[in-house]
């Protein structure tokens, strides 16, 4: 029997879609609990709250993992339509003057792996601010900003780089990575995939191979992340890469495979010093995305 007109549906709150979305793309509470800035607890009553309202259960729990029942996956695309419908309407009063071009740079890696989803979601808070990305080599991305031809650049460099030179976003672990079950880790000389003199990965991983004395040979060259990947997976080579790269049918490799470690390594970023409105929402935006990366581990 259908409820009686006087008698309404209850009303799903917004902030609790907000936590439901983030445990479903992070398949985990404690991760989301970081990432709305909650306590697991708070999250975990967030979430009985709102399966008590719809009468379902959301998301099937064990003791390892979190997972979205059949409803949760219908609940789900609900969820990021309100929550996008939800942006788009505030924006149109909070931000409703932020409006231009932003001229966006940032090398291969993190263009490839990390923009797409962060251009989206600031396309959906900022929809009157364009974005053009330049897709290149970091040294290369430094001259273009000089040139005044970006507002922002991404930037990879080595582990310690001068206070104030660049932003800081995240520093991790550059790591060997090879494919599963591979044995290219173990042809003499080591065949190695690398770029050219510059790449901060190349640099680190040329500097610790000579160090260990191990004989090796540039067996393939890509200044894109994907040619890299295909080098790795074909067990043709291995590669130099950030811990968070790892994953799928890439496994790191270490001091047990005969592999010496190569230190860490900085994402930067650099911003105009005549930033505009939309320059500095963009560069905002990319502050709380590596914010919530370093929080929880996952972009």
């Amino acid at each position: 029997m259908n409820a009686p007109l006087n008698h309404p549906l209850p009303l799903l709150e917004l902030d609790v879609l907000r936590t439901f979305v983030a445990i479903a793309e992070t398949g985990s509470f404690t991760a989301a609990a970081n990432a709305v800035f909650r306590t697991p607890s708070a999250v975990s009553m967030q979430i009985k709250k709102l399966e008590d309202i719809l009468g379902r259960a959301v998301f099937v729990r064990d003791a390892r993992s979190v997972s979205l029942t059949a409803d949760g996956e219908m609940l789900l695309n609900f969820a990021r339509r309100l929550l996008a419908l939800n942006r788009e309407a505030v924006s149109k009063f909070v931000m409703p003057d932020i409006s231009g071009i932003v001229r966006l740079g940032s090398p291969d890696d993190f263009g490839e792996r990390v923009l797409p989803s962060v251009l989206k979601r600031f396309a959906q808070s900022h929809p009157a601010v364009a974005v053009d990305v330049v897709i290149d080599q970091s040294a290369n991305l430094r001259k273009r900003l000089a040139g005044r031809q970006l507002d922002i650049t991404l930037l990879t460099c080595p582990e310690t780089v001068e206070q104030g030179e660049v932003e800081v976003l995240l520093t991790e672990p550059i790591v060997w990575a090879g494919v599963k079950g591979g044995c290219a880790h173990m042809r003499e000389p080591l065949p190695v995939s690398l770029w050219e003199e510059g790449c901060t990965w190349r640099n680190a991983a040329v500097k610790s191979l000579e160090a260990l004395g191990r004989e090796h040979r540039i067996a393939y060259m890509s200044a894109h992340t994907a040619g890299q990947r295909a080098a790795i997976l074909a067990d043709l080579a291995i590669a130099p890469l950030p811990k968070s790269f790892i994953g799928g049918d890439l496994v790191e490799l270490g001091r047990d495979d005969g592999l010496p470690e190569m230190g860490n390594y900085t994402l930067g970023m650099v911003v105009t010093s005549d930033a505009s409105p939309s320059v500095s929402a963009a560069a905002d935006h990319i502050r709380a995305t590596f914010d919530l990366f370093n929080n929880t581990g996952r972009f």
